[in-house]
């Protein structure tokens, strides 16, 4: 039996480890170790503090959704910081970086995952994040930019194919 499509708007966050296939040729089992204890002990519960849910994990990448724009930039600025703070100390060859793109639009909902442009563009806007960075885009309501660009690190970048 068809079910209805069901959509919704959301706040989307994409993260990715910089440099994971690099880390791996080096150090598979410390980079896998690494990981896992920066989620644990960081990650994860930050995710759950600002009141967000896991979607599905790729390896070296998070797709997280919230319900609210302020929680997801809160909780990606804040777990940057602590990470940034974790990484003192640590060989440069060996840190565990993350780059973040946050941004709100209309998701499908297929089961406990999402779809749609809304999950690509936020995908778009990591990408162009500095490594420990947070990019956010400038799509969605509230903006008051009245571009498709996104603010990035003070500046403002272009993605491919912006939507308006």
């Amino acid at each position: 039996m068809n079910q209805p499509t069901q959509r919704r708007l959301a706040a989307i966050v994409s993260a990715d480890v910089v440099g994971y296939s690099r880390l791996m040729g080096v150090d598979e089992l410390g980079t896998l170790a690494a990981i896992r204890a920066q989620r644990a002990e960081l990650i994860d519960p930050k995710i759950a503090e600002h009141g967000g849910r896991i979607v599905k994990t790729m390896g070296d990448g998070l797709l997280l959704e919230f319900p609210s724009v302020v929680a997801a930039t809160t909780c990606a600025i804040e777990a940057q910081t602590e990470l940034a703070a974790r990484n003192d100390g640590v060989d440069e060859d060996k840190r565990i970086t993350f780059r973040i793109g946050v941004h709100v639009g209309d998701i499908i909902v297929d089961g406990e995952d999402i779809l749609g442009d809304g999950v690509n563009v936020a995908a778009r806007i990591e990408a162009l994040a500095e490594p420990g960075g947070v990019a956010i885009s400038g799509i969605g309501p509230g903006d008051r930019s009245g571009g498709s660009g996104t603010e990035v690190g003070g500046g403002r970048g272009q993605l491919p194919n912006p939507r308006v």
